[in-house]
């Protein structure tokens, strides 16, 4: 296929010590534990009148209601906001809160909006069903062609970019593109689940607010739904006050505690996410059967300089000779599941995708292939995974 290959080793970023910062003194306060303490407490009391009428007339910053904010989960925006280097953070219930809000406040009738191509497939329908409803209109560009995104972006009132793109993988060169937005007064927004903190940081390539699925890497078990957006604090604030605080989707103390535990890990569990995709994207390679691997360690793009690493998430191409469904039923390590970023692997085939209910449908209005095998490489051992993966071809080729 003459795909690039990736380098076996990348250069960390310069991204501060993790242990330093969920080991902070806020934390350390609570009885000097060692791990952030959950604060599940629907509200907090005052010892005072006058200790009440400051929180509310805004003079004093201590936790009042946990839907508005929490210790547990204020720990957690603060140590998320100092991995992406901005100011400040919010927690949400879910990608898609984080998603919503962060768009949301900044756009009213009659803006327009620029958005990837291959996005991630409820954004798509955020943008479809939702704000065109309210008389947001969007246009989708090839996010790795950077001239035609910044043809784009004149009288546009938000950038939407997803690198790399979900199914596709293709990348966007974020320096250009921001300083072509700040020209134009065009706000930028990025969906950072793949890369994390550690292996891509947009702010510092100009990008206004960062988006992250923390049910994903960040918390790394398949056992939370959460988000997050990190910026700067005036936009911050401009979520608290026009979407956190009347949408309802706050982030639960557990939930912030669980991505806290997750991310004690996140530095050893991305690196073999990332050999694990590298194993089996280097397997497949020259297999007879496989016609393109979609990672963006397998093609040069300007946008590869920003990474420092990959995640584990990928997608490749069968050719005519494969039975997805007989692949897909022939794994035995590999499991048939939704999301990504836990220990386990997991693939979607674009065949299943593509039928999905409702309306607004991005895998057929991007034209996601039905022999595209979305892979999600897990944590187990690389040379059993790419085996797995290898038996299943055969068993699936006519």
């Amino acid at each position: 296929m003459n795909q690039h290959l990736a380098p076996e080793t990348l250069e960390p970023p310069a991204t501060p010590d993790l242990n330093s910062l969920l080991l902070a003194p806020r934390a350390a306060q609570a009885h000097h534990a060692t791990a952030v303490p959950i604060y599940q407490t629907a509200s907090f009391l005052f010892e005072s009148y006058d200790e009440l009428a400051a929180v509310f007339a805004g003079t004093s910053d201590r936790f009042i209601y946990s839907r508005g904010n929490n210790p547990t989960v204020a720990e957690l925006e603060s140590v998320i906001a100092a991995l992406e280097g901005v100011e400040a953070a919010r927690g949400f219930a879910s990608g898609m809160g984080a998603i919503a809000a962060a768009i949301m406040p900044f756009v009213q009738a009659g803006d327009r909006v620029v958005a990837v191509e291959n996005l991630y497939s409820d954004a798509f329908r955020l943008f479809e069903v939702v704000l065109k409803k309210f008389g947001v209109t969007t246009d989708y560009v090839d996010g790795s062609d950077t001239e035609a995104v910044i043809a784009a972006l004149p009288g546009a009132k938000l950038l939407y970019l997803e690198s790399p793109t979900s199914w596709t993988f293709t990348l966007q060169d974020l320096a250009p593109i921001a300083k072509a937005a700040k020209a134009e007064g065009v706000l930028t927004v990025i969906d950072n689940s793949w890369a994390t903190p550690l292996y891509q940081r947009p702010a510092e390539l100009g990008i206004d607010l960062i988006i992250h699925a923390a049910s994903k890497y960040l918390s790394g078990h398949s056992d939370t739904i959460a988000g997050l957006v990190c910026g700067p604090k005036a936009l911050i604030d401009r979520i608290n006050h026009e979407a956190y605080h009347y949408l309802g989707a706050k982030m639960s103390p557990f939930d912030a505690f669980l991505v806290l535990r997750g991310l004690r890990t996140l530095g050893l569990r991305m690196a073999r996410h990332m050999e694990n995709g590298l194993a089996l994207g280097r397997a497949l390679q020259d297999h007879p059967a496989v016609t393109q691997i979609r990672h963006p360690g397998f093609h040069d793009h300007p946008a590869r300089a920003a990474l420092s690493g990959y995640g584990g998430l990928f997608a490749f191409d069968f050719d005519a000779s494969v039975d997805v469904p007989r692949f897909a039923n022939s794994l035995r390590l590999t499991r048939l599941g939704v999301s990504w970023g836990g220990a386990e692997s997991l693939i979607i085939p674009g065949e299943a995708a593509i039928g999905l209910a409702g309306a607004s449908n991005s895998f057929r209005r991007f034209k996601v292939s039905p022999r595209t095998i979305r892979f999600a490489a897990g944590l187990e051992e690389p040379g059993a995974l790419v085996e797995d993966v290898l038996q299943a071809i055969e068993k699936a080729r006519k």
